[in-house]
C-alpha cells in the first residue's frame, strides 16, 4: 500500500491547482505555495521542471502512488499500441481504487484506496483488496454488505462537486460496470492534466 505521508491539502499547495477539486483546498483562497517563500515571484519553469511538475500532479491525482509503481505504469503504457499518453490514462483509470473512486463508494482517493485494503469490496463477486488490480472491460465491482452502511460511502454518495463518469456504470447505489477504458478528454478531471509531458519526462 502506498502511504499518503504528506499533509492532505499539501499537494494542492504545492501545484497551486485544485487537484481532485474538493471545496476545502486551500487554493480556493490562496493560489500561492506553501511556506514563508510562497508568494515570491515565480521565475519561468524548464522544459524538465514543467514535465517534472506534470508527472507529479498527474501522480498524486491518483492518490500519491510510489514512483516505482507508476513508472511501471508508464513502461506498460508504452509498449501499447497507439498514444503513450492516452495508454498511460488508460491504465491509471483501470485500477480498483479508482474505479471505487469514481463509483462514488468513497469520498478521496485516498479513502477508496482504504476500503479496498480493508476488504470492503468486490470485483465479479469475488473480495479483492489490492487497490492496483486491473479492472477490466465488462467487470462488475460492488460495495460488500457492511461498507453499504459505513457513513464515508454514504457521504461519497451524496457529494455534490462530482458526477460517476459514462464509462462506469452503476447499477443501484453498490454496483457499477466498467464499460470501456476512457480517454483522456473524458476522464473528469477537476484541472488540465498534461500526459504528453509525462511521456516526455520518461523518454529522456
Amino acid at each position: 500500500m502506498s502511504k499518503r505521508k504528506s499533509a492532505k491539502y499539501k499537494l494542492d499547495r504545492r501545484m497551486g491547482e485544485n487537484i481532485w477539486g474538493r471545496p476545502n483546498s486551500p487554493v480556493n483562497k490562496r493560489s500561492y505555495g506553501p511556506g514563508q517563500h510562497g508568494q515570491r515571484r515565480k521565475s519561468k519553469m524548464s522544459d524538465f521542471g514543467l514535465q517534472l511538475r506534470a508527472k507529479q500532479k498527474l501522480k498524486g491525482y491518483y492518490g500519491d502512488v510510489t514512483e516505482k509503481q507508476f513508472r511501471r505504469t508508464y513502461k506498460e503504457a508504452a509498449k501499447i499500441k497507439g498514444d503513450t499518453g492516452q495508454n498511460l490514462i488508460g491504465l491509471l483509470e483501470q485500477r480498483l481504487d479508482m474505479v471505487v473512486y469514481r463509483a462514488k463508494f468513497a469520498p478521496t482517493i485516498f479513502a477508496a484506496r482504504q476500503i479496498v485494503n480493508h476488504g470492503h469490496i468486490y470485483v465479479n463477486g469475488t473480495k479483492t483488496n489490492i487497490p492496483s488490480a486491473r479492472i477490466k472491460v465488462g467487470d462488475v465491482v460492488s460495495l460488500g454488505s457492511k461498507a453499504k452502511e459505513m457513513a464515508l460511502v454514504i457521504e461519497a454518495q451524496s457529494l455534490p462537486e462530482r458526477d460517476i463518469p459514462d464509462y462506469v456504470a452503476p447499477d443501484g447505489n453498490d454496483k457499477v460496470t466498467f464499460t470501456r477504458v476512457p480517454k483522456l478528454d473524458e476522464v473528469p478531471y477537476p484541472v488540465t492534466m498534461e500526459p504528453n509531458l509525462v511521456v516526455e519526462f520518461y523518454s529522456r
